[in-house]
């Protein structure tokens, strides 16, 4: 039978492009980029699942994203993605099963595919490239077709599209914004056949980039076309068939005064054979204070509302004033002023660079800095608009994970500098994975993670020293309350709450009064970030944290530095009781390739460092089956077994055992393989195999030989291991190009045997280098042994958990 795996979870940061993003209005589902991937969301979903679907296929970051609807009966719902080398993917989604399909692929422009636009219903496709041109496209028989390319002239590179129909339907507009100061409209004829573009208008008055262009009906017909700006300005245009009948209506004077002469009303034309519009400039909308990125039309309005995205950390709904028709600001969201310049540390927006609207016009969701979506609902009766849970994810590399002891939570860290939460929301009967905190907000990339009990972990980055972090009740009583996790059985032990000294690293431990404990001193701290009113606010949660709580005031407490190293921290183990923390650096000499000790208890170093190696240590890893065995291996193509004392010397560990050539190449993971019989680990290596090694007691300690070994077709960079019982273990292997394949290694008293192997289906596979594997702790295994829940880190960003139906790889 074949391998049954479903997605228990998928988290992941958007890219920061504005046009890598958009919301169907016909299926509800939101897509974005997410580095090399499209992203599939659903945020009007009642389960509350976050991403449901990674679509991989492309080789580079994805920049553009447009659902569109093609022109031949019935009419159907196809996405295409562009990106940033220049390639164009059309997608098609199967309704019932949700499963997608990519049709086509075409090379579309010499450089990064900035924008697309697209005639709805009538197939044609309009895409702007970072070769400085304009191309069209036709969806025929499941493949994109080029009908026409445009070069830019005078030469830019196009940004935005907007596209419009004249009522004919036969023929179109298209206005382009980008490195310029103006709009160029541009009269496109023959949309059916052979189209033919020629460039009518050039609307000016920006003094910058243009970043987005939007079209809507006007309701007395005609179009209004919105234009916003690096200039922080946005402006209005209006389309009006036929000859301009210039309207009377009274003019701003402080945009008068602040515009000098661009208000004059210069009437430009786009015409076809078919009809032709008058074009006005129509408004001007003031109140950013920095770039605006994006402006997007309420669907289905009865009067035009335009939302706004903009560098200052803000959005903003715009409406005309029925009596006046001057264009106001009725709301805005995001950035409060007072947290405006705050450090990335401790959490600003950093601005907002792609604003949404939902298909029926109640919710508006945005993507900042941290690669997170931010999520507001309107309520008819309140009249006012309420920020929901979305989703977050690391915009960079994930490189390392671990789950707590118990398997409560999963904690994962990236390059991007952060250490998250992720666990499992449980309300009835329904059940969810989201990020419930943010321990850790650095400012080095960070390399590894290992949890030392349920309530610490320790984390490694490009620094010399590793920090260990303590839980805060205000997490603690959330995670209680949401996720049914045990509360620690001594809370008095645990902090209050942490707060980021302004310009430091450290999370600093608060009280709540706001007293220094321990370490505080005279350091100021940011104010944001101090538990004024925040205990509350965590603990009346009835739902996952927003990211202005996860980026400012779910921060875990710094409680120990550890020192010794001397370069950067490449990995950090802990055994499951957690009694002692294994780490190691980076390394090119012996005397630096060592792995310290720390006792958990007292964070003392455990002396003498346990030497073995000549490069990095990649990976330690403690045995549990049984305990107080230290595997680790390393670049330099060797493994160690290093075995704790006992009695009186349990804080002394001896080399037992090492292997000089272990692989051909270096060893990249390692782990043990529980026995009741025999010490047994695996090792993975560039050299595209895994290998199994199994010890018998000697005169001198173990004696460990190769007793199986496992073929792979790249290199193997990440492997973990879960007891499934009856002497049995199935064996997760990750590769360099993202492949995952689950392996049944049988244990018995006359040696070891690999029995089932099955590849997971690409669908569930990352699109790179998988990072970390981990399967999530069982504890029982004879109980419940009939699914496991494997996460895994990838160099894509994406942090996945898998459930996987372990009966079906027995039966194999």
């Amino acid at each position: 039978m074949p391998l049954e795996v479903e997605y228990e979870y998928i988290s992941v940061g958007g890219n920061r492009h504005s046009a890598a993003a958009d919301w169907s209005a016909s299926s509800g589902l939101l897509a974005f980029g997410a580095d090399q991937n499209v992203a599939i969301w659903e945020p009007l979903n009642e389960t509350g699942r976050g991403i449901t679907a990674l679509l991989s296929g492309h080789s580079s970051k994805v920049t553009a994203v447009k659902f569109f609807t093609g022109s031949q009966e019935p009419l159907t719902e196809n996405l295409v993605t562009g990106s940033a080398n220049g390639e164009l993917f059309l997608w098609k989604i199967d309704g019932p099963s949700h499963t997608w399909t990519l049709l086509d692929k075409a090379k579309a422009h010499d450089g990064t595919v900035n924008t697309i636009a697209a005639y709805d219903g009538k197939g044609i496709l309009a895409t702007g490239g970072a070769d400085a041109n304009l191309k069209l496209w036709r969806l025929g028989q499941r493949k994109l077709e080029l009908v026409a390319t445009l070069p830019l002239k005078p030469r830019f590179i196009p940004l935005a599209l907007a596209v419009g129909l004249f009522p004919s339907g036969d023929s179109g507009f298209l206005a382009v914004g980008g490195t310029r100061n103006e709009i160029h409209i541009f009269a496109v004829e023959e949309l059916a056949s052979a189209p033919q573009i020629r460039l009518c208008a050039s609307l000016k008055g920006h003094e910058a980039w243009i970043r987005n262009l939007a079209l809507t009906p006007h309701p007395e017909g005609g179009f209004l076309l919105a234009s916003a700006s690096q200039d922080k300005y946005v402006r209005l245009w209006r389309f009006q068939e036929g000859d301009a009948v210039l309207s009377n209506k009274p003019v701003d004077p402080t945009t008068a005064a602040t515009t000098g002469n661009a208000l004059t009303a210069k009437v430009q034309t786009v015409a076809t054979a078919d009809g032709k519009y008058s074009i006005t400039f129509d408004a001007l909308l003031l109140g950013h204070e920095d770039w605006v990125y994006t402006a997007t039309w309420r669907p289905s309005a009865s009067s035009p509302q335009l939302l706004t995205a903009s560098a200052d950390g803000s959005l903003s709904i715009w409406e005309a004033d029925p009596a006046s028709g001057i264009w106001i600001s009725i709301s805005r969201l995001g950035e409060i002023s007072t947290h405006k310049g705050a450090t990335t540390a401790t959490g600003s927006a950093g601005g907002f660079w792609t604003g949404l609207w939902s298909p029926d016009g109640s919710m508006v969701t945005c993507l900042g800095r941290t690669g997170s979506w931010r999520l507001w609902q309107y309520s008819e009766q309140t009249q006012f608009w309420t920020q929901r849970h979305a989703i977050s994810g690391h915009v960079k590399s994930a490189n390392g994970i671990c789950w707590a002891p118990d398997g409560s939570y999963l904690l994962s860290t990236s390059s991007d500098q952060t250490t998250r939460l992720h666990a499992e929301w449980k309300r009835g009967t329904k059940r969810s994975w989201h990020e419930f905190s943010r321990p850790q907000i650095h400012g080095y990339d960070l390399n590894c993670i290992a949890s030392t009990s349920p309530y610490q972990f320790s984390s490694g980055a490009d620094e010399k020293l590793l920090r260990v972090f303590n839980e805060p009740k205000d997490i603690a009583k959330m995670l209680h309350n949401l996720c049914q996790i045990a509360l620690p059985p001594e809370k008095t032990q645990l902090p209050d709450t942490a707060a980021i000294p302004v310009l430091g690293l450290s999370n600093k431990a608060m009280d709540d009064n706001h007293g220094d404990q321990r370490d505080v001193g005279t350091e100021e701290s940011d104010p944001n970030t101090a538990s004024n009113g925040l205990g509350p606010s965590l603990l009346d949660l009835q739902e996952p944290p927003t990211e202005d709580l996860l980026s400012r005031h779910t921060l875990w407490p710094e409680h120990e530095k550890l020192y010794g190293h001397g370069y950067e921290i490449s990995e950090a183990a802990t055994p499951a009781d957690g009694s002692v923390l294994a780490t190691a650096c980076k390394a090119s000499s012996i005397d630096h390739a060592v792995i310290r000790l720390y006792d958990t208890n007292n964070w003392h170093e455990i002396k003498p460092p346990l030497t073995a190696h000549s490069l990095t240590v990649t990976r330690l890893a403690f045995s549990s089956h049984p305990p107080g065995y230290l595997l680790s291996v390393s670049r330099d193509r060797q493994w160690a077994v290093f075995q704790r004392g006992n009695g009186d010397v349990v804080r002394n560990w001896t080399r037992v055992a090492i292997c000089p050539k272990a692989h051909s190449r270096m060893i990249l993971d390692a782990v043990w393989v529980s026995s009741d019989h025999h010490l047994t680990f695996a090792t993975a290596g560039r050299d595209k195999v895994v290998k199994l090694w199994s010890g018998q007691e000697g005169a001198d300690g173990p004696e460990f030989a190769c007793k199986a070994s496992i073929a792979r077709k790249s290199a193997v960079t990440a492997i973990s291991a879960l007891y499934n019982g009856n002497g049995r273990s199935v064996l997760a292997v990750g590769e360099d190009d993202g492949r995952i394949s689950l392996h049944l290694v049988n244990c018995t008293q006359d040696g070891l045997e690999v029995g089932a192997s099955l590849e997971v289906d690409s669908w569930f596979c990352p699109s790179k280098t998988v990072h970390r594997l981990a399967w999530r702790p069982i504890s029982d295994p004879g109980e419940d042994d009939r699914t496991g829940q494997l996460a895994i880190a990838s160099e894509d960003g994406s942090v996945r958990i898998l459930k996987i139906d372990l009966q079906s790889l027995s039966s194999e």
